[in-house]
């Protein structure tokens, strides 16, 4: 979808306003594909589109293109025979070569790029004469959640009212709806058909107005299994942990949770700030977990090697999701001075209500993601005179997300950019005293971001007294390593099972500890398989009543509204304080989000079992 970069969305005069709308909407349609759709048909579809707006100047372009979109045609009728994917990247190299343009050269290079990425359906189509097995259209919202949550089910319970069934129906495939209300990136919504109209809806905060109107540990869990005498040991009481936990008790297994730390909760604890999740909120969550069956929760027990061994031999299975809870440091002079630590040590510290005091102090934050947001914003609260974020790309390019960089600029966060940490400026006592930088301008793409490159410019010295790395986390697989379970850098090797390559038979791995630091949404869709797998592996098949079903669909409402979107407490207020600083939506504004729902899984796009046949 490269050329899509070429589209104009201002109207240059009144004449082109119906263009305008015309791209407008085109590319609402490509935003706002759902999951699903067939690589091949979508790719002749935007070879059409590039070939529509060629000038005609040049051959390449002006034939090469249509030409190609025919080509594509045939293959995604399942009219063509083998020789034609071979003709087709000749076709598209030729254009990509010798087009005078972007038009015809990005058109080209976006049919390569996805002839390669999805060989096997354009072989498929040519060889099989059919799309791939699970090509088809399914509810983007259910699709697109790592769980499967069934998105339009709530959203229609909550317009009625029905909270505690909304948050039963959530718990369903998630027993963190109050997390996820929280702090959950909400990649549900990222091709929520309502974009062909307006905006997305805004699924995140009607979640939050469910949790808010019925919190979870008031509503019934759905009833336990019977007891099958099977014992599985969980390590680690994080995300991934309590819900392989939470479903497993579900089943009528008998768990045990083995989790270091004075709390369970994780990162979710351990690595959010309480004025993002207060801790009270996660405590609803866990406690309604909790209730769901025969759960032990053993704290403050860390596991080494031969405690492993002695685990693996108790239980008749084992789930490790100990998460990524080591903070990375930075290999330059003086990172081991006084003054300077880790994101993970800090935060840390705040999830047992430890918190730090920087009064008059200047910090500086290293880092461009949530968790060097969430420092910032720390600092800020913690007293300190002025915080900086020292980062070597460009503020567009940082992972963190675009609402979190906002609500730190708000609260006096400076945001220093293209300044690459060089060295730690140290004082004769061995404590910091500032981060000195090489300024940076941004390169070719690397990856997907332009990449930065030193610049011909003096050292910029940052001023320093306390200096917090957020460059990343790592895992401590060492007492796991010791039982011969497989790691490729520092991650447990896992097959498609989550089966653990390597040390005792009996024994699973999944969340941020196999696949690396992501987010609390996928490590709680981690849990859920691996819960399932578990399961399988004991000898059962266990489905899991909801006893919630989703209410009949209304007509559409297809009137363009604006998005309701959360906002936060003022600035010169919620800086002072580690109190809740986001406000719920009002009982109007989520009646009117609630009613901007397409219901996709009652209209057009699928039903909501694709998401969940995807996940099985």
């Amino acid at each position: 979808m490269g050329f899509l970069s070429q589209l104009s969305i201002a109207p240059r005069s009144a004449a082109d306003a119906p263009l305008h709308s015309t791209v407008a909407r085109f590319v609402r349609r490509v935003e706002a594909m759902p999951p699903g759709v067939c690589p091949v048909v979508a790719h002749a579809s935007l070879l059409h589109a590039g070939a529509a707006q060629s000038c005609g100047k040049c051959v390449p372009c002006r034939d090469g293109l249509p030409r190609l979109a025919a080509k594509v045609d045939s293959i995604a009728a399942c009219s063509s025979d083998e020789n034609s994917l071979a003709e087709c990247r000749q076709l598209a190299e030729m254009i990509r070569d010798t087009s005078d343009c972007a038009i015809g050269y990005e058109a080209a290079t976006a049919f390569l790029d996805g002839l390669s990425q999805f060989a096997e359906e354009f072989e498929s189509h040519v060889k099989l004469k059919s799309c791939e097995a699970g090509i088809g259209q399914s509810v983007p919202c259910e699709t697109m959640c790592p769980a499967h949550v069934n998105a339009p089910g709530y959203i229609a319970l909550v317009a009625e009212g029905r909270y505690a069934e909304a948050v039963n129906m959530v718990r369903k495939d998630n027993p963190f709806p109050t997390a996820c209300a929280f702090v959950c990136e909400h990649p549900c919504e990222e091709r929520c058909r309502r974009m062909l109209i307006d905006a997305p809806v805004n699924i995140r905060g009607i979640k939050r107005f469910a949790v808010d109107q019925a919190p979870a540990d008031t509503v019934p869990a759905a009833p336990r299994g019977v007891d099958t005498a099977r014992t599985v040991a969980v390590i680690g009481g994080g995300p991934s942990g309590l819900t392989c936990a939470y479903f497993l008790a579900l089943m009528g297994h008998r768990v045990t949770v083995f989790e270091a730390r004075r709390q369970l909760g994780g990162m979710m604890r351990y690595g959010i700030p309480a004025y993002r999740f207060p801790r009270e909120r996660l405590d609803e969550d866990i406690r309604g977990i909790l209730e769901s069956g025969t759960i032990t929760i053993r704290c403050e027990e860390k596991i080494d090697a031969l405690r492993m061994r002695e685990i693996a031999d108790t239980y008749n299975a084992v789930y490790v999701a100990i998460g990524a809870q080591k903070g990375k440091t930075l290999a330059i002079p003086g990172a081991d001075a006084q003054g300077v630590m880790s994101a993970v040590e800090l935060l840390g510290a705040i999830g047992d209500e430890e918190y730090p005091d920087f009064t008059g102090k200047d910090v500086v934050v290293v880092g461009g993601g949530n968790v060097a947001m969430d420092c910032a914003r720390t600092a800020v609260r913690a007293g300190a005179k002025t915080v900086s974020v020292a980062y070597r790309r460009r503020k567009e390019d940082m992972t963190a997300l675009a609402s979190e960089v906002e609500a730190a600029v708000a609260e006096g966060v400076e945001m220093m950019v293209l300044q690459a940490p060089d060295s730690i400026e140290v004082d004769e006592a061995g404590h910091c005293r500032a981060l000195v930088c090489q300024p940076q301008y941004i390169g070719p793409v690397k990856r997907g971001r332009p990449s930065p490159v030193a610049a011909d410019k003096p050292p910029l010295r940052i001023p320093a007294d306390v200096i917090l790395i957020a460059v990343g986390q790592d895992i401590d697989a060492a007492p796991f390593e010791e039982c011969s379970m497989s790691t490729t850098w520092g991650r447990f090797d896992a097959t498609d099972d989550l089966h653990a390559l390597g040390g005792p038979p009996n024994v699973f791995v999944g969340g941020d500890c196999q696949t690396g630091p992501a987010t609390v949404i996928r490590a709680i869709a981690a849990g859920k398989v691996a819960a399932r797998n578990i399961d399988e592996y004991l000898g059962y098949h266990h489905v899991l009543a909801c006893d919630v079903e989703a209410p009949p669909a209304h007509s559409n409402d297809r009137t363009p509204y604006g998005r309701v979107e959360l906002v936060e407490r003022l600035a010169r207020e919620r800086r002072s304080d580690f109190d809740d600083v986001e406000l719920g939506m009002s009982f109007e504004e989520v009646r009117q989000e609630c009613g901007r729902c397409l219901r996709c899984d009652c209209f057009g796009a699928g039903t909501t079992e694709g998401g969940r046949q995807q996940y099985e």
